[in-house]
């Protein structure tokens, strides 16, 4: 982790300070974090019976689900305390590599574990590092990121999602049969240094606007090769940030190749220099001098007054437990109907995922494009078929392919509903991006948790399991989409559908002639 010297001058500038703050380096730090907890989270799924049995363990499947449970419990735990913690210390980076530092640790412990309890503790562990990725993580992403293209840099990290649940379980599977129980873990911890080095060269863009370098307020076009400023100007810069914290009737000095701090100058000539013209502070820059002290309930008071924050928690919370309740389903339901082994599972639920690698990042640039009202609504209304489609007891390609398009939807309309979240953070000045995604990170994993257990009881104790499974699925994401079309966005789809119709009737009202 770098240290940021009290008086940043030219000489003491980070090397690689453009590229190390930038968007895209910030979008593919975060969107690797990603990527490596699910493939560390995935990759000992398949290996995790073999490992109980040779310890002498009786009735793996069971411990196999609470080694899962364990996961999620630390996932739920350390949401709350992290969220807080980033917030109330306006830091991002350290709790970033700690977070890779405990994954680090937990697959070491796993990979040694000499005792089922020491498995459940490390997987407990997993979670909270989980819980820094998705937390922290994403709000350094929207800390680096110009507003306008919130949505569509979500949407790319948020493939790392994808890729990681691609990848994770065959590769596992393999290295377990080629090079026995330590095979996935040594690759686990291989990705997991790679993706420690990328948390350790990013540079939040509090500290870049030290050295009057800011990756929201430049041009993409310029930011990886940002114009260096002289010690002078630094300084002065400094000192305006220095200033903004204490007051918002800030000054500062800046030359014009340089958008410096968190107030953008225009230098009047030498001769008139006390004539300078300042633009106003946008709410993107202000957010990084604003350091938030609002206690939990103060967090969940004033999100609770927002119904686009409630919707998105909502959609969060159905959108975890739909997967997560058809994951012990899905392989029970193929076995009994097409005969299918674990081996054509694993190969259907890869389909299922290669869709999302595409609906992600494009509903995230569409949700900036147009607005995340026009993506996440129309995105669960088109997923709701499919999802009634998988009931069908027909050809195992009718299934298969139903499968996968319900995936490509409902997946698709999770990255515009983390721009949401992005929005309704700025319409708040004491909710950070850490606390958001702390509320959504918490969502994703009570659903996530519960989510197994719903489906594996229903599935086990009535008479048709997997079409009670579907239905109730079905119901969640019919539910959501009623409530993203009423409640998302500034201005939902219902507010300008009504909008429309009262237009239409206005015109048709002044086109209807008088009786006589």
């Amino acid at each position: 982790m770098r240290r940021v010297p009290s008086q940043p001058t030219e000489a003491n500038r980070p090397w690689g300070l453009g590229w190390r703050s930038s968007t895209w380096f910030a979008t593919l730090v975060v969107g690797f974090g990603v990527c490596t907890d699910l493939i560390v989270y995935s990759i000992v799924i398949p290996v995790f019976p073999f490992r109980l049995e040779q310890l002498g363990y009786t009735g793996v499947s069971a411990l196999v689900g609470y080694i899962l449970f364990a996961y999620s419990g630390g996932l739920v735990i350390s949401t709350l305390p992290i969220a807080m913690f980033c917030e109330r210390y306006d830091t991002r980076q350290t709790p970033f590599v700690l977070g890779m530092l405990f994954l680090v640790g937990s697959q070491i412990l796993l990979m040694e574990a000499p005792a089922y309890w020491v498995m459940c503790l490390a997987r407990i562990i997993q979670g909270v590092s989980s819980s820094v990725v998705w937390v922290v993580g994403l709000a350094l992403l929207c800390e680096n990121v110009p507003e306008a293209h919130v949505g569509r840099q979500l949407g790319l990290a948020m493939s790392g999602l994808s890729i990681g649940v691609l990848v994770g379980p065959p590769v596992g599977g393999g290295l377990y049969h080629a090079f026995g129980y330590r095979g996935p873990f040594i690759f686990g911890l291989m990705i997991s240094v790679i993706d420690l080095l990328g948390r350790l060269l990013i540079i939040e863009r509090k500290d870049a606007l030290l050295w009057g370098v800011d990756p929201v307020a430049l041009p993409e076009k310029d930011n990886e090769q940002p114009k260096s400023g002289s010690d002078e100007q630094i300084q002065e810069v400094q000192d305006s940030k220095k200033k903004g914290e204490a007051s918002q009737d800030v000054q500062t000095q800046a030359s014009p190749d340089i958008e410096a701090g968190p107030l953008k100058t225009v230098n009047a000539p030498k001769e008139d220099v006390t004539k300078e013209t300042q633009e106003p502070i946008t709410s993107a820059e202000s957010r990084t001098t604003r350091q938030k002290h609002i206690t939990l309930f103060g967090v969940v008071a004033q999100l609770g007054t927002s119904p686009r924050a409630v919707t998105a928690f909502f959609v969060t919370i159905a959108y975890g437990l739909v997967y997560a309740s058809q994951e012990p389903t899905i392989p029970l339901h193929m076995q009994a109907e097409w005969g299918y082994d674990s081996t054509k599972v694993g190969l259907v639920f890869i389909a299922s995922v290669v869709p999302t690698l595409f609906s992600s990042p494009f509903a995230g640039w569409l949700a900036d494009a147009r607005g995340a009202e026009w993506v996440a609504a129309p995105m669960l209304i088109l997923a709701i078929p499919w999802w009634l489609i998988v009931i069908i007891n027909g050809p195992v390609t009718l299934f298969i392919f139903a499968f996968a398009i319900q995936s490509l939807f409902t997946g698709g309309a999770l990255s515009p509903i983390t721009a949401e979240l992005a929005a309704v953070a700025r319409t708040f000045d004491d909710i950070g991006y850490g606390h958001v995604y702390g509320a959504f990170n918490l969502a994703y994993g009570v659903g996530s948790a519960v989510g197994p257990l719903i489906g594996g009881q229903i599935y086990d104790h009535t008479s048709h399991g997997w079409l009670a499974v579907c239905v109730l699925d079905a119901g969640l994401v019919f539910i959501s989409a009623v409530l993203a079309f009423v409640y998302t966005g500034e201005t939902s789809l219902l507010t300008r559908t009504l909008r429309l119709f009262r237009r239409k009737n206005d015109t048709t009202n002044e086109n209807t002639p008088d009786s006589p």
